[in-house]
């Protein structure tokens, strides 16, 4: 065989070689009629008078042949999307194949000694294989994270298909009425817990704090995470109630709305879209103020063994709305009584909020990932660990120092 012979042979079979690897891409293809798609997941702890009626089916164990941790059991939910029933569009034009019927998504739940356990039972009642790529709002009860949520988290965290900007909330009461609901202004009850998340965030009502993003505070060494805590109202619509703070995986308390504000304020989050009233003397002399824009700025120096904190916090405010006219806005002195009101009512919500959450040990505001970062000799001294940061969090001094600025008055002086 001569040279030019064998190069070509050589070369014909890389070609070869190179296309196959190409036309094997559709091996382990699944046709989409054929997935589950999980729009939803909600999950509530269960009663052992619960537990004892509605007996868990022989599926992935022989019953009483398991004893879940700490003995009890998990109600897990889901919302499934109808094939052809979902929107596709603002106009509310439905995908093919549409029915009589107008119902969008099919809500089951389960119960397991574990989400896996719990999701496998599910599994064996649905014909379709459970697909998360499209998994958009995890639900869990107050209960379920006050004991920890150890289990779910490593579970979806090692889930391929979940994404990331998924949101997971907690809720007061049991979670899987958020996944029946049916609100009048989303034919998907999943896409209006979604829409309520990002609409919030918007305004300024809320931080933006996806699953993905939850995971990473409680992965570092100086901070804890945190989750909205939303609670399902008598007409079926969602409130925000605040912040479900945790210790490790495990929930230790809750802020009301307006501490959403304060947390925002102390990392310095945009949009402003909290009001405050403001009374100037007599409760008839009330204002409301409106933030606009916030800063916040944060210096940290080691003092008696301590870590210090000075926390600096900037406002713009517009003045918005007067309650009577027995006050009238006619002279600078006036406005500036305002800035100073302002500033020590913001001092005075922070500072309730900060010693709250010392007093649970979950620093929310990651204040231990700045002295891992400015102070890393005191940090591998005295600190080394998250579970030593917990302890030196409660102990820790942070002055506050507000700054208000009030640049408009959207309203009649008189």
């Amino acid at each position: 065989m001569t040279v030019r012979a064998w190069f070509k042979s050589v070369t014909t079979w890389i070609a070869i070689l190179s296309i196959v690897p190409l036309l094997s891409g559709c091996w382990d293809r699944l046709e989409i009629e054929d997935r589950a798609v999980v729009l939803g997941i909600s999950v509530d702890t269960v009663s052992p008078e619960e537990a004892e009626q509605e007996k868990e089916d022989e599926i992935t164990h022989l019953r009483g042949s398991y004893l879940p941790p700490g003995g009890s059991k998990i109600r897990v939910g889901v919302q499934l999307a109808v094939p052809g029933r979902i929107p596709l569009g603002p106009g509310g034009g439905m995908g093919s194949g549409t029915g009589s019927s107008s119902r969008t998504v099919w809500v089951l739940d389960v119960i397991g000694n574990t989400i896996d356990d719990a999701l496998m039972n599910l599994q064996q009642q649905v014909s379709g294989q459970l697909f998360f790529g499209h998994l958009r709002v995890i639900v869990v009860s107050e209960d379920l994270a006050r004991k920890g949520l150890q289990n779910l988290n490593d579970y979806f965290r090692r889930n391929s298909q979940l994404r990331r900007m998924a949101w997971m909330m907690v809720s007061r009461g049991k979670a899987l009425d958020l996944m029946q609901t049916t609100p009048e202004l989303q034919r998907v009850p999943t896409f209006y817990l979604l829409s309520t998340m990002d609409s919030a965030v918007r305004m300024g009502k809320l931080p933006v704090n996806y699953v993905g993003m939850y995971w990473s505070r409680t992965s570092k060494l100086g901070q804890e995470g945190f989750l909205p805590y939303v609670e399902m109202k008598k007409n079926q619509n969602i409130e925000i109630e605040g912040l479900a703070y945790f210790r490790k995986d495990r929930m230790v308390g809750s802020t009301n709305p307006f501490q959403i504000a304060s947390y925002m304020s102390v990392m310095g989050m945009n949009p402003a879209g909290y009001r405050g009233m403001i009374q100037v003397g007599s409760p008839e002399r009330t204002v409301m103020v409106y933030a606009t824009y916030r800063k916040a700025t944060r210096k940290v120096d080691i003092r008696n063994g301590v870590p210090h904190f000075t926390l600096n916090l900037f406002f713009e405010l517009n003045l918005e709305e007067k309650v009577s006219h027995a006050l009238t806005i006619d002279r600078s002195s006036l406005l500036k009584q305002i800035n100073r009101l302002d500033e020590e009512g913001i001092a005075k919500s922070v500072t309730k909020l900060i010693e709250e959450t010392k007093q649970a040990h979950s620093d929310i505001f990651g204040f231990g990932e700045y002295v891992r970062a400015l102070k890393p000799g005191f940090w591998r001294k005295h600190v080394k660990n998250s579970e030593a940061w917990e302890e030196m969090y409660g102990r820790i001094q942070i002055d506050i120092k507000v700054h208000s600025n009030l640049r408009r008055i959207g309203m009649k002086a008189r």
